[in-house]
């Protein structure tokens, strides 16, 4: 689960979010909504969740109370800034080759479509529009993917 752009859009704040300012060094404050803590509750109860984000171990620091979710496994990526690109081959480890992933991001790059489609187990790509953030259809399509495949055979 990306952070930016998925759960803090950008460049204005839509309507229903909150804007914080968790890193007062930056220009931007980050704009949360508390339905995505529900929404990644859902999430969680199919899902190994983990943050695929710059934002690091910050993620489990300032998103988990605030969304009231536990704290999600840190994918280790490049050190920011990174082009999204790179954050296939973390990713790609983390996530392995023999179970179903999910990658949730506003930046589905061409190596992540390869990527997706070369993997041995299904692989949905859910991209965000960066200025409106998750929304509850694509939360319902995720669920939807997840239960196609428990009933189904891969």
């Amino acid at each position: 689960m990306d952070v930016d752009g998925v759960l803090n859009p950008f460049p204005e704040c839509p309507e229903g979010f909150d804007e914080h300012d968790f890193f007062p060094e930056d220009d931007e404050p980050v704009r949360l909504l508390r339905d995505h803590g529900a929404w990644l509750v859902e999430l969680g109860e199919v899902f190994d969740i983990a943050w695929a984000t710059g934002w690091g171990a910050d993620a489990n620091r300032l998103l988990c109370p605030f969304f009231a979710v536990p704290e999600y496994p840190v994918v280790e990526l490049p050190p920011v800034p990174f082009e999204a690109r790179e954050k296939v081959p973390a990713i790609s480890a983390f996530a392995g080759n023999d179970r179903p992933a999910a990658w949730v991001d506003d930046m589905i790059t061409a190596e992540v479509v390869r990527w997706a489609e070369e993997r041995p187990a299904p692989t949905l790509l859910v991209q965000v529009d960066s200025a409106v953030g998750l929304t509850r259809a694509q939360v319902d399509q995720i669920l939807s993917w997840a239960n196609e495949l428990r009933t189904g055979s891969w």
